[in-house]
């Protein structure tokens, strides 16, 4: 998968896709993550890409031609248009569902707005759906274009060392991850579970799936009703319970 990022901000892209799990999978070529920066296509010798609002208003507004030109420039490299998205509060916000189903395309192209945003006619034109990061305002469209890239990006194939790292964790299933433990076993009193020190591994599973349905339930209501339980789920959340209420009588 190819992913572009359209930006006034490259710099800043590419910092962060550069770094850790991306900037890994990237220098193996699992995945290619391009940044551009849409001031290369101003056409005036200011490299002017903003200007002020028709009606009036506060602040600057992106104008339409430098981002059609990079967007232009960017099909003709790939030989197609790449599924477009624009990152803004109209959109709906990111969930693992739309994440799996990004991964999914060849080609993605994120652009970012700034300032006030931009031309609404450059939207009409080239944009193939809205996404948001949540019901907040950010100052640019970079920020929320880099969640989505690192959710999508974790999805692909060589990415992870093996789908059981994203498949085991928060939202993926519709359910929160379980906590998790490392050394030493005892920190300031507070002991690891014992079914984690047990070595039985069909327990522990059953323990992390019980935890997770727990955690779910207490942390994210909206989540836990979205996804009708197992009957198998049933029993584990029950079992779960049941070993709670015994570690706050023994505590």
């Amino acid at each position: 998968m190819r992913i572009d990022i359209l930006t006034l901000f490259p710099e800043m892209c590419e910092a962060v896709m550069g770094e850790s799990i991306i900037g890994r999978a990237r220098k193996k070529c699992a995945v290619q993550v391009c940044s551009h920066q849409i001031r290369d296509f101003a056409f005036d010798k200011h490299s002017r890409v903003d200007d002020c609002l028709f009606g009036g208003g506060m602040g600057m507004l992106m104008i339409a031609e430098p981002i059609a030109a990079c967007i232009d420039d960017l099909t003709e490299t790939l030989g197609r248009k790449p599924h477009v998205i624009y990152m803004s509060p109209l959109g709906k916000p990111i969930t693992q569902e739309k994440v799996k189903e990004l991964s999914r395309y060849e080609n993605l192209a994120i652009l970012c707005g700034h300032y006030e945003g931009v031309d609404e006619r450059v939207l009409e034109a080239y944009a193939d759906e809205y996404i948001s990061a949540g019901d907040y305002v950010v100052t640019g469209g970079e920020l929320p274009a880099l969640l989505l890239c690192d959710a999508v990006c974790r999805m692909l194939p060589g990415v992870l060392s093996d789908s059981v790292c994203f498949e085991d964790e928060s939202h993926y299933s519709g359910r929160l991850e379980y906590p998790q433990y490392s050394r030493p076993a005892v920190w300031r009193g507070r002991a690891v579970p014992e079914v984690l020190l047990s070595g039985h591994h069909e327990n522990i599973e059953k323990w992390r799936r019980g935890q997770s349905l727990i955690r779910t339930r207490k942390f994210r209501p909206d989540l836990f009703e979205k996804v009708p339980m197992t009957k198998e789920e049933e029993k584990l959340l029950k079992i779960a319970e049941e070993s709670e209420e015994i570690a706050k009588i023994e505590s």
